[in-house]
């Protein structure tokens, strides 16, 4: 079972995402937490299972990755801070889960990837989401309202 913590701001170092996750490691692990899971906002509606299996391989391994359907990934969980994991050649791209998994072998890190799941890219992941929460409101109770309310406001 997931225990909630109180939100903690860290203040990001360096500009880009690979300076933001390798800021977010190295902070959480130098203040002695053990399982760390970063996960993105364009997933709302990631269900919990998902997370609690990340924190669950992280036992057994060093680094747990979850996939995204368009060759990048969601989630990257690790027990320790491995500065030179992140770089921002391949963030953002259809290779960046492929350049990740690459540097995880060249660092000699055992890796677990997670189930595959989709992000919200470009319209069609939004169409995709949006459709699938009108079936199932509860997998994302706030971003089902939010979509629903924007849909009737906006012009055909």
């Amino acid at each position: 079972m997931l225990h909630t913590l109180p939100a903690v701001y860290v203040p990001q170092t360096g500009q880009g995402l690979a300076a933001g996750l390798t800021c977010v490691f190295t902070h959480s692990t130098n203040r002695g937490y053990q399982r760390v899971i970063a996960f993105n906002s364009d997933s709302p509606h990631l269900p919990a299972s998902i997370l609690e299996s990340a924190f669950d391989m992280l036992e057994t391994c060093d680094l747990v990755v979850g996939p995204t359907h368009d060759g990048g990934y969601y989630l990257v969980g690790a027990k320790a801070a491995h500065p030179d994991l992140f770089c921002n050649d391949g963030m953002g791209t259809e290779n960046a889960l492929e350049a990740l998994l690459a540097r995880a072998r060249a660092l000699g890190l055992s890796v677990h990837l997670t189930d595959p799941f989709y992000d919200i890219d470009v319209a069609a992941d939004l169409c995709q989401l949006a459709d699938e929460l009108q079936r199932m409101p509860g997998k994302a109770p706030r971003t089902a309202k939010w979509l629903s309310e924007w849909s009737r406001a906006r012009p055909e």
